[in-house]
């Protein structure tokens, strides 16, 4: 197949996965909140990964469209197929994941080996840290979503995997659905020895939430730890500086305790 020249991507990760398999250059837009590299910043935006200006990808004449499958709208997104245009669905649900994600746009881009050696780089990569890490005690975390209510993801989810890596153990890792609401009730009976969120999270407000709940041992501690949640939740190259961060707040976690 003819390697493609227009690219348009759904989704953030999408953006950044297609620049660490060597085709930044063919990307033509993008949708909103895709900021790394920070060149794909100043790409046309159509939409966001949830809405998306149908019209708008039309007009940027793209030869490879890449999906989210998970996130983007499929009806929408079969539109676009049916009108001809050439879509490719991608999902990435483990971090080992992320390295396949890789060699697989480096397929559809025609950059096969830039997307076998950011794949090589990317697990080896990852495997040192598994390693440097494969003793840290136990810690038990949360993962938080807002404050009111609280939200968080059960152990499906690759940030419940990148927080094992650092040896925390997602307290509702048996939640039935990947992501979902939790009363106070359920979180002081859960008992989190940290707390990690997203630095894009109001703080004050998610201070307040734990001065509410302060007989839990992260509250006690003062185990609240920010995070760059775009690094920690998108399923690209960077998730190992997010692992690698959230690893440092284990450790400091354990030293309070």
């Amino acid at each position: 197949m003819k390697p493609a020249g227009r690219v348009v991507t759904l989704a953030p990760h999408l953006a950044e996965l297609v620049c660490a398999a060597g085709g930044c250059e063919r990307l033509v837009a993008v949708t909103a909140y895709s900021n790394f590299p920070p060149q794909v910043s100043r790409l046309p935006q159509l939409g966001d990964a949830w809405s998306l200006n149908l019209e708008a990808i039309l007009a940027q004449k793209p030869d490879l469209i890449l999906a989210w499958d998970g996130g983007n709208s499929r009806e929408a997104v079969t539109r676009l197929a049916k009108l001809g245009l050439r879509v490719q669905w991608l999902k990435v649900e483990t971090l080992d994941g992320v390295a396949t994600a890789l060699e697989q746009v480096g397929g559809w881009l025609g950059t096969p080996d830039a997307g076998q050696t950011a794949a090589n780089r990317y697990r080896a990569s990852l495997a040192k840290l598994r390693d440097a890490h494969r003793n840290d005690a136990p810690i038990r975390v949360v993962y938080q979503i807002e404050t009111s209510p609280a939200y968080t993801i059960n152990g499906k989810s690759p940030i419940s995997e990148a927080l094992a890596v650092c040896g925390g153990i997602n307290v509702f890792k048996d939640l039935p659905t990947l992501s979902a609401a939790v009363s106070q009730e359920a979180m002081l009976l859960a008992a989190p020895e940290a707390v990690i969120y997203g630095g894009e999270e109001n703080t004050s407000a998610m201070q307040a939430y734990w001065a509410r709940l302060k007989s839990v041992p992260a509250a006690k501690a003062g185990n609240l730890f920010a995070t760059d949640s775009d690094r920690l939740t998108r399923a690209t190259p960077r998730v190992l500086d997010g692992i690698d961060a959230v690893c440092a707040a284990l450790a400091t976690a354990r030293k309070r305790l």
